[in-house]
């Protein structure tokens, strides 16, 4: 048996932390939040329809027009009193350049005339980019 007393050069205390592996924790956990954390969140309580459609990303500068149950009609989380003032805030964002996507999101229980009459102001306005916001199917 060998048994070593004195101190070697190999045995020096390491008076570091190595934080390699707590740097590379934190970075997956930022992604994964960053992954997480919806893009857009809206106040307007509506029943999407359900359908099968690709994942799509939403853009800080799309514009959201909701139609809930009722057909009450509201861009963003404000209420519009008729498409006609719909159509009149409309012309505000038509005439940007790249020109915004509308996405509308139509309550499954409203009537199709209301979501018809929130795409012809959509229309009137000059607004060419048109998507319809619906859920993922559960299967």
């Amino acid at each position: 048996m060998v048994m070593n007393v004195g101190a070697d050069a190999d045995d020096e205390i390491i008076g570091q932390i190595n934080t390699t592996p707590l740097v590379d924790v934190m970075l997956v956990l930022l992604i994964i939040f960053l992954i997480t954390i919806p893009v857009v969140t809206t106040s307007v309580k509506v029943n999407l329809p359900i359908e099968k459609n690709l994942v799509r990303e939403t853009k800080p500068e799309n514009v959201i027009i909701s139609v809930n149950a009722a057909g009450k009609i509201f861009l963003y989380d404000t209420p519009m009193k008729n498409t006609a003032d719909l159509s009149d805030r409309l012309k505000k964002f038509s005439v940007k350049d790249p020109q915004p996507e509308v996405q509308i999101r139509g309550d499954a229980k409203s009537d199709f005339e209301s979501v018809g009459r929130v795409l012809y102001a959509v229309q009137r306005a000059g607004i060419t980019k048109v998507g319809f916001i619906t859920e993922p199917n559960a299967n």
